[in-house]
C-alpha cells in the first residue's frame, strides 16, 4: 500500500503538430433540410477562389463578429488582414488585434475560425494570428471612423 510509484519522463525538442480534421468530398453540409427535400433539387455550393461569391459570404460572416471594447465589425476596424479561399473551399483569414494585451485574444480568433466554417461551401478554415504590421487607426474603414466620430 505505502509503495512508492515511480513516473517516467521523456524528454524532446520539438512535437509534430497533429494533422487538421478535414470534411471529406463525400460529407455534404444541408443548409436547411426540409427545403432541399421539397424542391427536390441540390443547391449548387459557391466556388472558391478570390473574388468568388465564397469569399464574399465568409468575409459577410466575419462583419457580423463585434469588438466587445469598440461598437464597430472586427472587418471594418481593419482587424482583417486577409481572406484568401483555396478552389477546395479552405479559408485562410489573417488577422490582428488591437494589442497584444487585447482581452479577448484567446476567444476572437477561435470565433473568426467558427464563423468562416459556418459559411456552406467552407470545407475547413484556418486563422492566421499577425503582429506585423501593427494595428492602428489608419486601417479602419470609413464607415467604422463615421461610427466612432473620428471623421
Amino acid at each position: 500500500m505505502n509503495r512508492e510509484k515511480k513516473i517516467e519522463t521523456e524528454s524532446v525538442d520539438a512535437v509534430d503538430t497533429p494533422p487538421r480534421a478535414r470534411v471529406t468530398p463525400e460529407f455534404e453540409r444541408k443548409r436547411d433540410y426540409l427545403a432541399g427535400f421539397l424542391a427536390g433539387e441540390k443547391d449548387e455550393e459557391p466556388k472558391g477562389g478570390a473574388g468568388s461569391d465564397l469569399q464574399a459570404s465568409v468575409v459577410e460572416a466575419l462583419k457580423s463578429i463585434y469588438d466587445p471594447e469598440i461598437p464597430v465589425d472586427i472587418y471594418e476596424l481593419g482587424l482583417i488582414y486577409g481572406v484568401d479561399i483555396s478552389e477546395d473551399g479552405d479559408a485562410t483569414i489573417t488577422m490582428t488585434l488591437t494589442t497584444p494585451h487585447c482581452p479577448v485574444a484567446e476567444s476572437l480568433p477561435n470565433e473568426v475560425e467558427l464563423r468562416a466554417m459556418s459559411v456552406p461551401g467552407i470545407r475547413d478554415a484556418v486563422v492566421n494570428l499577425v503582429w506585423d504590421p501593427p494595428w492602428d487607426p489608419t486601417k479602419m474603414s470609413d464607415e467604422a471612423r463615421l461610427e466612432l466620430g473620428m471623421l
